[in-house]
């Protein structure tokens, strides 16, 4: 089995025909044909069913995915380590963080970043805390902020800060001169919320399921402004940091009569190789933290 032969496996996987997957490994379709099915050969086994232009992997091709990608990771960071040897730098931290925090707490970090080392690229990505788990573990991230509870095996953390979710309404909205609210109270009101795969989302659909009500969705969006927007004119409510009120005057943070805590860390891979600039910025949040 040959390090090309998993390229190849994986890229038709991904692309699921050998045209496209043929082009974006810049070799000709034949040749990417015969490369699978000399790999099938080797194997024993077929990896992929051909039905007309549509292909799919067989069971076996299902088992050998998840491995292939592993190993194709081991490999692509054992040439980044290389590299830095050989005095080059992957000059790219991949970050992954909420919208609350790529909005409050990541503007002025990146600036801060990019001004002491103006070579390095920042890609930060928007995502929720859980489809930021499971893109570390795929290697689609260096870096993400997650909630740092029930952490999987593979991630290695390092605590960020502590905050709160609080219920947010607009400034003349009928709740906002509370104090605390129940959920039973926010359950009462039209709400918007982030779409799944967001602790927020996920929180409050398990109060409610707890509390035996369902929740009355106007909106589902992961656009911030827009939900801010909507609820300054009062069109619903929702539950956000309170990081985010604490910058947004417009609205108004009321905290659960049970209190919402929640512990943020940076997370990265255990067996992932932290390139040079990853391993700065890391030291860099941590200190500005």
């Amino acid at each position: 089995m040959e390090s090309k032969q998993l390229k190849h496996f994986l890229a038709v996987a991904e692309h699921q025909h050998f045209t496209l997957a043929a082009k974006a490994l810049h070799i000709a379709q034949p040749a990417l044909s015969i490369s699978i099915k000399k790999f099938e050969q080797q194997l024993g086994v077929d990896l992929f069913r051909r039905e007309d232009r549509q292909v799919t992997l067989t069971d076996e091709g299902k088992v050998l995915l998840e491995h292939a990608k592993r190993v194709q990771q081991q490999i692509d960071d054992a040439q980044l380590a290389i590299d830095e040897l050989k005095g080059l730098e992957k000059g790219e931290v991949r970050l992954g963080a909420p919208s609350m925090m790529g909005s409050y707490f990541f503007p002025q970090v990146l600036m801060a970043f990019k001004l002491r080392y103006p070579n390095l690229k920042l890609t930060l990505v928007d995502a929720g805390t859980e489809s930021i788990r499971q893109m570390l573990l795929d290697g689609d991230l260096d870096i993400g902020v997650i909630n740092n509870d029930h952490v999987p095996d593979d991630l290695e953390v390092d605590h960020l800060f502590d905050t709160e979710m609080v219920a947010v309404v607009g400034k003349e909205h009928e709740l906002a001169g509370q104090k605390s609210l129940s959920f039973e109270q926010f359950f009462q009101h039209e709400l918007i919320m982030f779409k799944p795969g967001y602790f927020h989302r996920e929180y409050i659909e398990k109060k409610a399921a707890q509390h035996g009500t369902e929740m009355r969705f106007s909106f589902e969006t992961n656009l911030l402004p827009m939900i801010l927007s909507i609820v300054q004119h009062e069109f619903a409510i929702t539950a956000l940091l309170k990081l985010v009120t604490e910058h947004e005057p417009s609205v108004v943070g009321i905290p659960f009569d049970e209190p919402v805590k929640l512990s943020l860390a940076l997370a990265w891979r255990k067996d992932g190789y932290l390139s040079i600039a990853d391993r700065t910025f890391i030291d860099f949040v941590k200190q500005y933290a």
